[in-house]
């Protein structure tokens, strides 16, 4: 199985949180593609079964710019794909992630998994719960 895990952060939460999906799905054997949306080849990232995307919460509860950039630069080729959706927030109540979930739907991209969200700095129990929710996802 081979699994893309792009992200953005702004403060590095979404960063540990990306880690700790990366790791994840490294120990269940996965080939990982691994790297930020701001440098991501969206060719080796569609060849994937699986993709997994986190995103800060920014402004109005919008993706980051640059996640925003590759997400609507490969929103039209997920027909058929398995998408997760991660990310950490300050404050609001997680729209930015139902925004988003939204759009994959409506591209005709499955959901791999409920999307993912932790509030600040992810603590000992959100790492771990990065790992269960990246082995749920890519089952």
């Amino acid at each position: 199985m081979k699994v893309a895990v792009i992200y953005a952060s702004t403060t590095g939460n979404t960063e540990a949180m990306a880690k700790a999906v990366f790791d994840s799905a490294k120990a269940s054997g996965a080939e990982v593609v691994f790297g930020t949306a701001d440098s991501a080849d969206k060719d080796a990232v569609l060849s994937c079964d699986v993709l997994l995307l986190g995103s800060p919460a920014m402004g109005d509860e919008v993706l980051e710019d640059s996640v925003e950039e590759f997400f609507a630069a490969i929103e039209n080729s997920i027909k058929g794909k398995k998408v997760g959706i991660f990310g950490s927030y300050d404050w609001g109540d997680g729209k930015w992630l139902r925004d988003w979930e939204a759009r994959i739907k409506e591209r005709g991209g499955v959901m791999a998994a409920e999307p993912l969200m932790v509030h600040l700095t992810p603590e000992a129990a959100d790492i771990e719960k990065c790992g269960t929710w990246t082995k749920a996802a890519i089952k």
